[in-house]
């Protein structure tokens, strides 16, 4: 089996388009993001991860910047997913994610979360197709809370909610 390390935990995203007016073309850097949350469904299999995304470096949108929107979040849904491990984890901190693509010719990789300094507490294989969705921004509360309301970039995830979802709303948590 080939083991290949992506370079410097950079995604490629099967649809980029969705984080193109934010980021442009260029790969997401996962190497210092804030997770907020970690979704199983076993249909697919597929992890959904709500996370802190890195400061864009185009201009936010009009309406976000009147908002004083000072952070980007998102979703990554990993499908196919096996050998799934996760230890103790709780809410917030910043972490790293390591990625290896495995196989090539059967689109596999292994992902591995691990916060500072510290020993991984996610692991996993899936497939390299990942998607990316309900894109949002909104002012960090005290402790980086993301409780107050969000401004998201989709016009459907704009009409249907103005805060993130509780993690039981599954029509948000799995599909992008």
């Amino acid at each position: 089996m080939t083991v290949s390390r992506l370079a410097s935990a950079e995604l490629s995203l099967r649809n980029s388009e969705v984080l193109a007016p934010l980021y442009g073309p260029a790969p997401l850097d996962l190497s210092s993001v804030r997770l907020r949350s970690v979704h199983l469904d076993w249909h697919g299999p597929t992890v959904t991860l709500r996370l802190d995304l890195p400061a864009p470096p185009l201009p936010l949108p009009e309406g976000w910047a009147a908002a004083g929107v000072d952070t980007v979040q998102g979703q990554l849904q990993f499908l196919a997913v096996e050998d799934l491990e996760m230890d103790a984890w709780e809410p917030g901190p910043l972490v790293a994610f390591e990625l290896a693509v495995l196989s090539e010719s059967r689109h596999r990789m292994r992902v591995a979360v691990s916060r500072d300094g510290e020993p991984e507490f996610l692991r996993f294989t899936g497939s390299t197709d990942v998607l990316v969705g309900h894109i949002s921004g909104f002012r960090a509360g005290p402790e980086s809370a993301d409780s107050g309301p969000h401004q998201f970039l989709s016009r459907l995830d704009a009409r249907l909610h103005t805060t993130v979802p509780d993690p039981s709303e599954k029509t948000f948590y799995e599909s992008l």
